[in-house]
């Protein structure tokens, strides 16, 4: 292990901490650079990754990455600088990706739909002095966008376009054919790059406000991605398939680093499309695949999955519903809990149907510290309560890259990451398990009476004419709030009115005080900017309508009908 590189503003463990990682085995002292060439001269023809188009062996990957890499040294990217990212699930992303990584540059991993404001401020920031973006993703022209930043902000000295006219700019495929194997090896053979070392800049998963910035590391990283994959029985047989962004956490610890560490397949998709997904488990006989986001729905009014040749498929992962999911495939499914500040859950498909169906799993490294702590007093619930989901490992946040405030607002005294999601603890089989239950800003405050979100939205799920919901908080001049249930219906269904729905969860047992007390209908949920479900946009769009609603003459009959709701 050669020294640390240190940058500024990230927080380093200490040497104890770390030597107490690696010798559990929590941490590897590996880099992604070494991993990906032990791996190539392993498994040198076996396709690393696929995608609707090309794929690509890992001894191609390995060489494609060295040349670029040493050609982005040779450019002026010097080790230790951070590079913003706005490419998609492609096959260029990863060659990308992996070449900063045996550069020693630090990826930021953005997103293409990141405009001005998230891109400025993230530039300033991450103090970033590259930009790498595709050229062809979607009709925005993101190479115009680069280099309009690169007016605004002239610390971005080196911007590289894959996949199109680079108008100007470093081509990502001319860095490439320009640096010869041979000399691409001497160069790196110069950079020193620890296991102990920065390995990208991650992103908070907040859904307002500019993220905030979580620095992960080599070795940490790559032990905490296939420690979970290993979780779902995945091995270097096993073939993933993957349609979301791969620079997200998610995308790393299932996608990315298994694929190089385990010398794995994993097949990339452009584009979240549900017949694009199950076409490619069909043709690359994928055994394992998921459906992470507010897609589920989509997923389950597929009404033709007979078509589909799924034989091959042995798990499958989502955010909820696996137990509708499940049915529907025909394949062993579990919902997924994970946080970029560095916890991911899944349960084993070893494990019971009430572990993979009614929980989001139980951590992967044995080391993690997972807890659910008390609301009121800050002690720790027990099996059953209802509780903030807390915890500290080899993986857990270090402290936000350059903010000491936001850091201090998450990390507990004795070194607990909080969450702000909700959950409750059960012991089964011997393990214990963790079931979201909601977060806490996600809470419906009824005249006093507080209940998350997430027990109200799995019942109402389970109505017949329910293809997915998300329950919301709606302002009550009397009450402070009432639940207002947004539910995307079956196909040829129609959505139950207040008082069916009511009833029917009171027959669920659902207490009275719980119930959706407005309905609204809608074809899709919207979503932020990460793809995740977008609960600030329900809110503001039910405020509005309530807004327009009370500007309008109300009626004898609707003033009746509100005091016998209030009473």
């Amino acid at each position: 292990m050669s020294g640390i590189r240190r940058l500024p503003g990230v927080i380093y463990r200490d040497d104890l901490f770390a030597k107490q990682c690696f010798a559990e085995g929590s941490w590897l002292d590996l880099t992604m650079g070494e991993a990906l060439r032990k791996t190539a001269a392993r498994v040198p023809d076996r396709i690393a990754f696929a995608s609707e188009t090309d794929s690509i062996t890992f001894r191609q990957f390995d060489e494609l990455t060295e040349r670029l890499a040493a050609s982005l040294i040779e450019s002026g990217v010097a080790p230790g600088e951070r590079a913003i990212f706005q490419m998609g699930t492609v096959l260029d992303t990863a060659i990308a990706l992996l070449a900063c990584l045996k550069a020693g540059i630090v990826p930021v991993c953005t997103i293409p739909q990141y405009r001005e404001i998230e891109i400025g401020q993230l530039t300033v920031l991450s103090g970033a002095s590259a930009y790498f973006v595709q050229a062809d993703f979607g009709q925005f022209d993101l190479v115009g966008f680069a280099q309009s930043m690169q007016a605004r902000h002239p610390q971005l000295s080196h911007l590289i376009v894959a996949r199109g006219d680079a108008r100007g700019s470093l081509s990502q495929h001319a860095l490439i054919e320009k640096m010869p194997l041979d000399r691409a090896r001497t160069i790196l053979g110069a950079v020193q790059i620890s296991s102990r070392d920065c390995f990208a800049f991650q992103l908070s998963g907040g859904s307002t406000g500019v993220p905030k910035i979580i620095p992960r590391f080599h070795g940490e990283y790559l032990a905490h991605g296939p420690a979970w994959s290993h979780q779902q029985k995945m091995d270097e047989h096993s073939v993933a398939v993957w349609s979301l962004p791969i620079l997200h956490n998610a995308g790393m610890v299932y996608a990315i680093i298994p694929c190089i560490l385990d010398g794995r397949t994993t097949v990339l998709l452009s584009r979240p499309d549900i017949s694009l997904l199950l076409e490619s488990i069909q043709r690359f006989r994928a055994t394992h695949a998921a459906s992470i986001g507010p897609i589920a729905a989509q997923l389950l009014n597929t009404r033709n999955i007979g078509d589909y040749d799924m034989s091959s498929l042995r798990y499958f992962i989502t955010m909820n519903r696996a137990d509708a999911v499940e049915a529907h495939l025909g394949v062993k499914a579990a919902n997924l809990y994970g946080i970029t500040e560095g916890l991911v859950m899944i349960s084993s498909p070893d494990d019971p149907p009430e572990a993979r169906h009614g929980t989001n799993g139980r951590p992967c490294l044995p080391s993690d510290d997972v807890r659910v702590r008390n609301l009121n007093d800050g002690s720790w619930c027990g099996h059953g309560e209802l509780g903030e989901l807390v915890f500290r490992g080899a993986s857990s946040l270090t402290g936000y890259y350059n903010a000491p405030d936001l850091t201090a607002e998450t990390l507990t005294p004795d070194g607990y990451v909080r969450t702000g999601d909700l959950v409750r603890s059960h012991q089964l089989d011997g393990k214990t398990f963790f079931s979201f239950e909601g977060r806490l800003k996600d809470n419906i405050n009824r005249g006093g009476e507080k209940y998350g979100t997430e027990e109200v939205e799995t019942l109402v799920r389970s109505h017949p004419a329910v293809a997915d919901v998300a329950v919301v908080a709606m302002p009550d001049p009397i009450l402070f709030e009432r639940g207002c249930a947004w539910i995307i219906p079956r196909p040829g269904q129609s959505v139950p009115d207040v008082p069916a729905l009511g009833q029917y969860l009171i027959g669920k047992g659902l207490a009275k005080f719980k119930l959706p007390e407005r309905i609204e209908t809608i074809e899709s949920f919207p979503v932020t900017r990460v793809g995740k479900l977008d609960k600030a946009k329900l809110r503001e769009m039910v405020r509005h309508k309530l807004t327009t609603e009370a500007s309008a003459p109300i009626t004898h009959a609707q003033k009746a009908h509100q005091e016998k709701e209030t009473s």
